[in-house]
């Protein structure tokens, strides 16, 4: 904890932290990784094989068979978010499951879930993007910016 926290705190709440500090226990980085590797990769090889899917069965070219994958990825991630699911693979799984877009999903469902009880419109309508609206505007700031640049890059070249 930082000394400007610390010179908020009683001394006895200063003793406390110094005290929990001592006896948390250490992060096992490599277990950490190696769970979020395989879960991650899971999640990632379970969309390819949906996407094979799409293209296989459903006469989904690769262009097009995207559209509908990312769609069941999201449809899932919600699901298993709203069951309560989600956060016990993502409390073993760790960075994992934040593969953009069931974690994404993830995001927008869970604070959704945590406001119903405000109502449907000031409670879920107004707080399910209040995490992932800097994403989406992150987003499409991005974008804006790379069309830009592209659409410069090809006058430039026309010239």
């Amino acid at each position: 904890m930082s000394n400007k926290k610390n010179k908020k705190l009683t001394p006895t709440q200063q003793q406390y932290q110094a005290f929990a500090k001592a006896r948390e226990p250490e992060p096992s980085v490599v277990r950490n990784c190696l769970r979020a590797f395989l879960v991650g990769g899971l999640i990632c090889t379970f969309g390819q094989a949906l996407q094979m899917m799409f293209i296989n069965y459903f006469n989904f070219t690769e262009e097009t068979a995207g559209d509908p994958t990312v769609a069941v990825l999201i449809i899932i991630s919600t699901l298993l978010t709203g069951f309560g699911m989600y956060d016990h693979i993502a409390q073993w799984a760790g960075a994992g499951t934040i593969i953009p877009v069931t974690g994404f999903a993830n995001t927008v469902a869970s604070a959704s879930i945590e406001h119903r009880s405000e109502g449907f419109v000031l409670g879920v309508g107004g707080n399910m993007f209040k995490l992932a609206g800097s994403v989406i505007a992150y987003g499409v700031f991005s974008a804006f910016v790379v069309a830009i640049i592209k659409i410069t890059i090809q006058a430039l070249g026309g010239m």
